[in-house]
């Protein structure tokens, strides 16, 4: 039997459900935590690409859409043979809380334990950023982010 590479994570954003959807549907709002440009179409077949770090592309398509609730989209890399776009799924649960959202995040399909621990890396920057922009905080540039 084939291993399975999960990335499973859960954290408390401090803004309501609607506000946290909006930052990972809104191609502007997106921009604020991740990414150097990003389209989105955020309906069941439509397009999911993020320009992450000036050089890395992202790029699926949406898989299922409850405004405010869920988001899933296959995800994958443009230029990869390895991990080609839509190779995998990103899964994100919004549930409303005292004092905000609990995201629970799940990352399916990731081809390998060297993938899957740069992805958990990864997420884990790109999640915290995003909680610092849905808590009405800046960030900063992302350094991460390649230099043109």
């Amino acid at each position: 039997m084939q291993e399975q590479f999960i990335i499973q994570r859960e954290t408390h954003i401090p803004a309501p459900p609607a506000a946290v959807f909006a930052l990972l549907t809104d191609p502007e709002r997106i921009l604020g935590w991740m990414g150097t440009e990003a389209q989105v179409e955020p309906q069941p077949g439509g397009l999911y690409l993020v320009n992450v770090n000036g050089t890395r592309i992202a790029r699926g398509s949406f898989r299922e859409v409850v405004p405010v609730h869920r988001l899933a989209y296959s995800f994958g890399w443009e230029g990869s043979d390895t991990f080609p776009p839509g190779s995998s799924l990103v899964e994100i649960d919004l549930i409303e809380q005292p004092g905000g959202t609990l995201l629970r995040f799940t990352h399916t399909g990731l081809p390998d334990a060297e993938e899957c621990a740069s992805h958990t890396r990864g997420w884990e920057h790109y999640l915290g950023r995003l909680g610092e922009v849905a808590a009405g905080r800046d960030p900063g540039p992302d350094p991460w982010v390649t230099a043109t």
